[in-house]
């Protein structure tokens, strides 16, 4: 059918764009729903079920196919290779399609995109998977990180260390639980709209809605097509927020009037979640490094209607002399591994390396050392990540208290996949001590 095969055709553009050309999954899945916004929802949430469904089980899919292939997955052209792996992603992980309609489609595709002299290999390996499958054999041994490995398709350098900070147990519900699928959460403005209306509102839009029982102005919503042709979104009624990313204006504890920079801000979800907190006064300073970023954080302030918050360009490393001593908080949400939201982005476990781990530690540590400087006597600073890597939490927190004049540690938090509600996310809050 001519429609399952454009489908098929974006599944492949999309996986390519990520794989092999670096572009993040969430852009590069976006990008080509805006761009085919036609397709039915039927059709969006199989292109989307795919594309997300190989890149969460990408090293699992790789070790299926090596047990069938005499060319190995790290050998094959990017093109076959894509193929294949969306191709026994759908033999293992979705019952509604026909094992021959996937071969089939399989090697169409393969020759479509001029590899006609492999469509026989396309072919034989995916008939023979199709066959085997239930018969497939997994690792096992006295070394669990292996096995782990394929079984919940992570890197092995990531399961020893989560192993060693966590333990295999909490690391073995982590990794389950960034394979669940689920809903996406919003946040609610209740002076703009209650979250009894906003319910109302998406119900009539045909959006299923679960009300979240610790935070009063959360929602979590789905059974939508996308967001996009949503109209209460494109009317900025809420915010996208995880449930953990919400609690940073929390733990803030902003009084009205306060002066705010987040120094790391966009897209904007926690300022503008602050400026919201502030009931109209005050003034929060949105920043960030790029203009491309800071424009995200106009597009987003501009749909929330808030006139007590501003977006500025300004890079992180670089010392405000006019904002010194003036904040009453600041907010450092820094670039970090972003190995906590593995369930929404699945394509970072692919992306990060120890190394890259490393000089990311130092980064945050250099943003901290400049931004610190900005918290009058008496204010706080609030410092998050969205990962679970000790190096960039915890131990930045005690570097923080050691190399940063005045500023000691009130309390911080891991939060953990699989054991607290949403993204893995660490918030420390500290406060910088009055002048005598």
């Amino acid at each position: 059918m001519a429609e399952a095969q454009t489908s098929r055709d974006l599944i492949l553009e999309i996986l390519l764009k990520i794989t092999r050309d670096g572009e993040y999954s969430h852009i590069a899945l976006k990008n080509v729903l805006d761009q085919y916004q036609y397709l039915d929802k039927k059709e969006r949430a199989f292109i989307t079920r795919v594309v997300d469904g190989t890149l969460e089980r990408m090293i699992e899919l790789d070790y299926i196919i090596d047990q069938f292939s005499k060319v190995k997955v790290n050998k094959m052209k990017p093109v076959i290779r894509t193929i294949l792996r969306s191709a026994v992603y759908q033999l293992k992980y979705m019952d509604s399609v026909p094992d021959s309609a996937v071969c089939n489609e399989a090697v169409k595709l393969a020759v479509k995109r001029g590899f006609y002299n492999l469509k026989g290999f396309v072919n034989g390996v995916l008939r023979s998977i199709s066959r085997n499958l239930p018969k497939l054999v997994y690792p096992s041994g006295e070394d669990p990180v292996y096995p782990l490995s394929v079984r919940y398709s992570l890197p092995e350098w990531m399961l020893r260390q989560w192993i060693a900070e966590y333990g295999e147990e909490t690391v073995c519900r982590m990794a389950e639980e960034f394979l669940k699928v689920r809903p996406v959460t919003i946040r609610c403005n209740p002076d703009r709209m209650s979250r009894e209306e906003l319910t109302e509102v998406l119900r009539l839009e045909g959006v299923c809605v679960q009300e979240d029982e610790d935070l009063p102005y959360a929602l979590h919503i789905s059974g939508f097509d996308y967001l996009m042709g949503l109209p209460s979104f494109r009317k900025g009624l809420y915010q996208v927020q995880d449930i953990s990313s919400m609690q940073v204006a929390e733990w803030a504890e902003v009084r009205e009037g306060d002066y705010i920079i987040d120094v790391c801000a966009a897209p904007g979800g926690k300022a503008i979640h602050l400026a919201e907190k502030l009931r109209g006064t005050g003034h929060v300073e949105a920043r960030d490094l790029t203009e491309y970023k800071v424009g995200m954080i106009r597009d987003n302030i501009r749909q929330s209607g808030l006139a007590n918050i501003e977006a500025i360009q300004w890079d992180a490393l670089e010392p405000d002399a006019f904002a010194r001593e003036k904040a009453d908080i600041v907010v450092a949400d820094l670039p970090c591994s972003g190995l906590g939201v593995l369930g929404r982005k699945p394509d970072l476990k692919y992306k990060m390396t120890e190394d890259a781990q490393k000089e990311l530690v130092l980064l945050q540590r250099q943003i901290l050392s400049v931004v610190t400087e900005y918290v009058k006597p008496g204010g706080k600073l609030v410092y998050s990540t969205c990962t679970i890597h000790r190096g960039e939490n915890e131990e930045n927190a005690r570097w923080t208290t050691e190399h940063c004049p005045g500023f000691h540690l009130v309390r911080e938090r891991q939060m953990l996949p699989g054991r607290d509600a949403g993204d893995g996310f660490y918030i420390a809050l500290f406060e910088k001590t009055r002048y005598r």
